[in-house]
């Protein structure tokens, strides 16, 4: 899998995956996160990528010309997914990240300012996203979960395939949240690591798993349940 991010920032998408699993499968070349500043091609002497609104307002808004010419610079698979982070987008879930995985490339447009001159959605036609119903500065933060979000779906990515299947949300919106975990000591603080997760019992263990991630989801996500 790779990413192209088109971004006025690259150094955030940059460092957040220098750090862990994303940085390890970015090593066994699992995936490939590239990084591409907009403000590069900005024909403007000061390289702006933003002007005044036509018909008044406040803020600024990301031009048609810098987003157009980094998108064409971007050497295209066959099967790629072109997304706009954009709280105006379908909402982002697991059974997206799922289906995103199976693409060989995904580029994605990170927005500042007011907003997209609406001529970048109707010339480009990108698949457009959201993370949830709220308004954040940029569009990087955005962009990183859906990296590691749909990179969890791709093979060897995790290094244990099953750890991604017991995932919360792992079954689609349909499905439990995850089960609680325990790890050594067996006592803390007076709380006690449950009997039957230590009796060595698989088919008991996996019942009670699954018991506790159905009284989860009832009791945090009855709207899931």
């Amino acid at each position: 899998m790779i990413y192209d991010v088109m971004t006025l920032f690259p150094e955030i998408i940059e460092g957040y995956c220098s750090y862990s699993i994303i940085k390890r499968a970015i090593e066994n070349k699992i995936i490939d996160v590239k990084t591409h500043n907009i403000r590069d091609f900005s024909l403007d002497k000061h390289k702006k990528v933003d002007d005044t609104p036509y018909g008044g307002g406040g803020g600024m808004v990301m031009m048609c010309q810098p987003v157009f010419d980094c998108f064409n610079s971007i050497e295209k698979k066959n099967d790629f997914e072109f997304i706009m982070l954009t709280p105006q987008g379908e909402k982002f879930n697991q059974n997206l990240a799922k289906e995103l995985s199976q693409k060989d490339q995904i580029i994605l447009l990170c927005g500042h300012y007011e907003g997209y001159d609406e001529r970048i959605r109707l010339g480009l036609k990108p698949r457009e996203i959201s993370i949830g119903d709220y308004v954040l500065t940029g569009g990087e933060l955005p962009a990183l979960i859906l990296i590691d979000a749909i990179s969890r779906n791709i093979p060897n990515f995790l290094g244990f395939d099953k750890c991604a299947h017991n995932d919360s949300f792992s079954q689609g919106l349909e499905g439990y949240l995850e089960y609680p975990h325990y790890t050594k000591p067996r006592e803390y603080n007076g709380m006690i690591v449950p009997d039957v997760l230590l009796n060595g019992n698989h088919q008991e263990i996996e019942n009670f798993r699954k018991d506790e991630s159905v009284k989860r989801t009832k009791t945090r996500r009855p709207d899931l349940f």
